[in-house]
């Protein structure tokens, strides 16, 4: 059983997600790190960054990282095909973007939600959440502009890179942007809303 430390609304639904179309078993533990000095400390005893997701594994070790937890999932549940096997066309670009999501995307949150961990001026605060927000809309348009697939992210087939669209989408700069600049990642969040197979981890995140 993988136990999975999740917060609703985060990159724990990313996860979370993943496992419930994997169809593998697990369970979610509630921790929120920003508002209960409990759960941040019971996070930290994992993963020294207090990041989520941070995911138990069924033989006690631990995993971080989102991309690294999308690929252990994949493996361990080839046939629900969330990532492109290895010598698949689409394979490179799957780890192309699936990189780009977690290195390049990431961060302007990392830096931009609360800027007083970077800078303590009040103006420096302001600007550095204004231009990390401006610079997430720019990286966004290069995704929506690679060369047009569907309905899917790789076209035919529904990958993990579609539960992050999904999932990032409900983010700053939010839904109604992406539907006037966006709309083919739109498209995709719009579709997997509706996945019968996700109502739960739905709901619990993003009621």
């Amino acid at each position: 059983m993988y136990r999975l430390l999740a917060c609703a609304g985060t990159g724990s639904a990313i996860a979370e997600a993943l496992l419930e179309l994997a169809g593998l078993p697990y369970e979610v533990e509630p921790v929120d790190p920003w508002s209960s000095e409990a759960d941040a400390k019971r996070l930290a005893a994992f993963n020294p960054l207090v990041q989520l997701p941070t995911l138990l594994m069924p033989d006690g070790s631990v995993m971080s990282e989102s991309a690294a937890i999308t690929l252990h999932i994949a493996d361990r549940a080839p046939d629900a095909g969330l990532a492109p096997p290895p010598g698949a066309p689409v394979r490179a670009a799957f780890l192309r973007w699936l990189a780009f999501l977690v290195a390049s995307l990431y961060p302007t949150f990392t830096f931009g939600d609360d800027p007083s961990r970077w800078v303590s001026d009040d103006a420096a605060q302001t600007e550095l959440r204004e231009r990390t927000d401006r610079h997430r809309e720019r990286l966004w348009g290069m995704v929506e502009a690679i060369p047009p697939a569907a309905p899917w992210f790789l076209g035919a087939s529904l990958t993990a890179l579609d539960i992050y669209v999904a999932v990032m989408t409900h983010w700053r700069p939010r839904r109604a942007w992406f539907a006037q600049h966006c709309p083919r990642l739109h498209a995709i969040a719009v579709a997997l809303d509706g996945e019968p197979r996700l109502r739960g981890v739905w709901a619990r995140n993003f009621p």
